[in-house]
């Protein structure tokens, strides 16, 4: 066995590296989560998260990963038998889109070919076309972290409206949650899904639903059972500070420590910070003259890169070896990109150093995995960030 020494390198698009004010935010006694103390902190977090998911309306907090936020978004508004579209970016539209089938909800799938994100206009012309309104939702993954995709979400909102369809728009924003600038009231959307593990710098096990006055209101008519994932039941126990079941009391003081982490950076600075580390990535790439999954610069994502291996190489053989010899972690291919691409991961808990071993991480792998490239992708990289100009300190517009 090889002993390694030094920190592990996690570069995966999650989870992500976890600060350690958050680790020791954490380790704290277990209080009365039906005591005053933690009534306290509740009501306070419950507003912190409002001013990251940029809404003046609940958000909820589910004891679950993300696929939990999924099922309680479908539960809580749709009935067995409705209809709901989805456009196929990646890897995790294809998972939401089985999730949904297995509670008999009908899905009207937008083929596409994992490289490019959701087109408004493809959605427009399906809208247009339910002259019935059949279709009862929209689902879209914001950021695709199995493709290193962004679809733009407000163009989306803007075609529905144009359509004049009362469709609820549902927006998977687990791995976009405190990356990427995202506006959850001013794009219109009906329930954002996400988890506490990528952006919000945190463990896996806390998840999200950012809930419009319209998705509250088709909790009235929706036919599905539901009991742990109920909003009602929630919002009702939330109003005294408290949850419907026992909460995890110990991440919620994560959470509590990460969103203030956020704010002190500025939420505006934050989404910066990945923009910058995104397009440092993307050069190094070009540099070693390999191609990213993602076509689009429109859709590149600041939080992951996902880069395809030539044909004839195994990207998780790569994997492998860069891992053996030089302790880093990258994301897997997914699905049909499986042994096609790797991803890498920026985002969360990261800086300039961090990105710069990384990707030195990278080129000495494909060098020991034969992998045909260039050299220089980490001076590209580093040329991208000494031109930085300095980001002066702000607030978020709604913290």
């Amino acid at each position: 066995m090889v002993v390694q020494t030094g920190r592990h390198f996690l570069q995966i698009p999650g989870p992500s590296n976890v600060p350690d004010r958050v680790l020791r935010a954490m380790d704290m006694p277990t209080i009365d989560h039906r005591g005053p103390e933690f009534a306290a902190m509740a009501f306070q977090l419950m507003e912190d998260c409002k001013t990251v998911f940029r809404t003046r309306n609940p958000v909820l907090i589910f004891p679950s990963s993300g696929t939990g936020a999924w099922e309680a978004a479908i539960v809580n508004t749709l009935s067995p038998g409705d209809k709901v579209l989805m456009p196929e970016t990646g890897q995790f539209s294809v998972l939401w889109r089985q999730l949904a089938a297995r509670f008999k909800i009908e899905v009207e799938t937008i083929a596409g070919d994992w490289r490019r994100g959701a087109k408004a206009d493809e959605i427009e012309a399906h809208l247009l076309a339910d002259k019935q309104h059949a279709i009862k939702g929209v689902m879209v993954v914001h950021n695709e972290t199995s493709t290193g995709v962004t679809s733009r979400v407000a163009e989306i909102r803007k075609a529905m409206d144009r359509a004049k369809h009362p469709a609820l728009l549902f927006v998977d924003t687990v791995s976009s949650t405190g990356s990427i600038a995202y506006e959850h009231d001013a794009w219109g959307v009906d329930v954002t899904v996400s988890g506490s593990q990528k952006g919000l710098m945190m463990p896996p096990g806390l998840s999200f639903n950012a809930i419009s006055d319209k998705a509250l209101e088709a909790t009235k008519t929706s036919q599905m059972p539901r009991s742990y994932w109920d909003w009602n039941e929630a919002i009702n126990a939330n109003k005294s500070g408290s949850w419907p079941y026992t909460p995890a009391t110990n991440l919620l003081y994560a959470l509590k420590e990460a969103i203030a982490m956020l704010h002190e950076e500025g939420l505006e600075n934050v989404f910066a910070r990945h923009i910058r580390h995104g397009a440092a990535t993307r050069a190094a790439v070009r540099a070693w003259g390999l191609e990213t999954v993602c076509v689009d610069p429109l859709e590149y994502s600041p939080v992951t890169t996902a880069v395809m291996v030539p044909e004839g190489y195994d990207a998780d053989d790569f994997r492998k070896i860069t891992l053996e010899n030089f302790n880093m972690s990258l994301g897997t291919g997914l699905g049909r990109l499986k042994g096609r691409a790797f991803r890498i991961g920026h985002l969360g808990y990261f800086n300039d150093l961090m990105l710069m071993g990384t990707l030195a991480g990278v080129e000495m792998g494909l060098d020991l995995s034969k992998i045909p490239h260039k050299s220089g992708g980490v001076l590209a990289a580093m040329d991208v960030l000494k031109a930085k100009e300095e980001v002066p300190l702000q607030r978020s517009a709604v913290a």
